[in-house]
């Protein structure tokens, strides 16, 4: 690289946090051309709906629709989509973005809806008749078009923002819903006035529910075409990003290839449909080239209670969201029809497809990426065990971790037993652990979260022929089989390992396996006593 290319390097501008494509383009920001999925998608559908996660990129494709629908030419040279515009047309665009009224009190929503409204109404003019915002909404179209001549462009960005803190609510919703209604249907009853209409969110309300009539509304969000339309692939990390990702390397110290897989671990892994098209969170991904450091960036900018909150709702075994199979209509159905937490799960970012099979129609939903996982364990720190994440958390995982490193499965359960035996004084605890039916369980989602800040492979009612393995831990060396009991003895946990042949599936890995029958001790809420076999 020469010095001029470096110097350029120092100076690259990351649109961290900036939705706005005219301003990324006029200020001479890093922009990755998604603009030739965005000639498709127009060209699709008049009606075009997009769920992604929160800091995905939806605002700043509703930016660049905006700005292409008003006919700014200039500020897509040299972009994909000049080479298939033939002529630049000026529309009148109507665009609004509802994240401005997301937790707002039901009577503050029509007034700040309609603040945006008074800023076309300036440009078009207002009846007086016209009072509520669907009222405005449709007069804005139909005066928009008759003054232009030109189809209206209609943009609805972050639409279901003022539902979202409402879902635990099912009165406040429905007034809530209502408001919305009345707000959307000009979309369809006004179709004549209309050249094209984009609606992003993060989850999925019914048409029926939100959007009236709407009944040609085209979900684009699991087509396969337009799998890549945010985020950023591989192919597009090698065309944009490559010297950035040498930089990063070079300031932690790891060389090329080092550094791109632990980008690929940290922030790849979303897959928005059964395509075998991966993509980075864009937003991570350009945080930690700005600040040359790797964090978790997406669960710093927020995490949304409405998620957890769904989770306790439903009762949520935290256990079984890794590898967890499911029909497309188990997960990407509409948010009010939902009978679990599932649907909020995959439409928020937390889980996301990994695999599809074609012949049963089953997809395989995991965590994106160890991002996601670890924020996610934190979020269920608090919710699920009643607790903050401490040093005393983390330094009995680390402790335990070691122990296990160095196949001290000894010592591994007296660092356990000195740590459990302070959870009776946690806030909460005994409270948590009154609202699950098995108690055994209880233990095995603490277990599960404590191992899981470290990324310590733990996985909890593993499915075996005769059975399931309570948790099962695999370090580099050793597979552990714990069997968890709250009545009977250690040894009567053991046998019942070896009865179930729950450590047979292991027998030929190579690793060393270890069987482990523990005892907990109800009254003191505490490990009492514990039986270990090594094969």
């Amino acid at each position: 690289m020469t010095f001029m290319d470096m110097e350029e390097l120092w100076t690259r501008q990351y649109p961290v946090g900036n939705d706005d494509f005219v301003k990324i383009r006029k200020q001479g920001q890093l922009y990755v051309d998604k603009t030739e999925l965005l000639w498709r998608m127009i060209n699709l559908s008049e009606w075009i709906f997009l769920s992604r996660p929160r800091r995905f990129g939806k605002t700043l494709i509703a930016s660049t629709l905006q700005a292409y629908f008003e006919g700014r030419k200039e500020l897509f040279e040299g972009l994909a989509i000049a080479e298939y515009t033939k002529e630049w047309v000026k529309y009148p665009v109507l665009r609004f973005n509802l994240s401005v009224v997301k937790d707002l009190p039901t009577e503050e929503i029509q007034p700040r809806i309609g603040m945006q409204l008074k800023e076309y109404e300036a440009i078009y003019g207002r009846d007086e008749d016209e009072r509520t915002p669907g009222a405005r909404l449709s007069g804005l179209i139909k005066r928009a078009y008759k003054q232009t001549g030109l189809g209206v462009v209609l943009i609805f960005d972050e639409y279901d923002a003022p539902l979202l803190g409402k879902l635990g609510d099912s009165e406040l919703l429905d007034k809530t819903r209502t408001i919305m209604q009345e707000f959307y249907t000009p979309i369809k009853a006004c179709s004549a006035y209309e050249r094209f209409t984009f609606i992003t969110g993060i989850t999925k309300f019914s048409q029926l529910s939100i959007f009236s009539t709407l009944n040609n509304l085209n979900n684009i969000s699991m087509l396969p075409q337009f799998a890549a339309l945010t985020g950023f692939t591989d192919e597009e990390l090698d065309t944009y990003f490559h010297p950035d990702i040498e930089r990063l390397g070079r300031t932690m110290g790891v060389g090329y290839d080092e550094i791109r897989e632990m980008l690929r671990k940290k922030y790849d892994g979303y897959y928005f449909t059964e395509a075998k098209v991966a993509v980075y969170n864009p937003f991570s991904l350009l945080s930690a080239f700005a600040n040359q450091k790797m964090e978790d960036y997406w669960f710093k900018s927020g995490t949304p209670t409405f998620i957890f909150d769904a989770m306790q709702k439903y009762k949520t075994d935290i256990t079984t969201l890794e590898q967890l199979l499911a029909p497309s209509d188990g997960f990407d159905v509409p948010t009010e029809s939902m009978t679990d937490a599932l649907p909020l799960l995959y439409q928020s970012g937390y889980l996301t497809i990994k695999d599809y099979d074609p012949e049963t129609y089953i997809y395989t939903l995991d965590f994106p990426n160890s991002e996601v996982r670890t924020g996610f364990i934190k979020g269920l720190m608090k919710t699920y065990l009643g607790m903050e994440k401490t040093d005393t958390q983390v330094g009995f995982a680390l402790k335990f971790w070691q122990a296990l490193r160095k196949n001290d499965i000894e010592l591994a359960l007296r660092e356990m037993k000195a740590y459990m035996a302070g959870l009776p004084y946690v806030e909460g605890f005994k409270q948590k652990l009154a609202e699950v039916s098995n108690a055994e369980g209880f233990y095995e989602w603490t277990f599960y979260i404590i191992f899981s800040m470290l990324n310590i492979y733990v996985r909890t009612q593993v499915k075996c022929i005769k059975g399931r393995i309570d948790i099962l831990i695999k370090m580099p060396d050793t597979i552990y089989v714990m069997e968890l009991k709250l009545h009977g003895t250690p040894l009567s946990a053991l046998k019942h390992i070896e009865s179930g042949d729950y450590a047979v599936p292991y027998s030929t890995d190579g690793r060393k396996v270890v069987k482990v029958g523990i005892r907990f001790d109800m009254t003191k809420l505490a490990v009492r006593d514990w039986k270990i076999k090594m094969e």
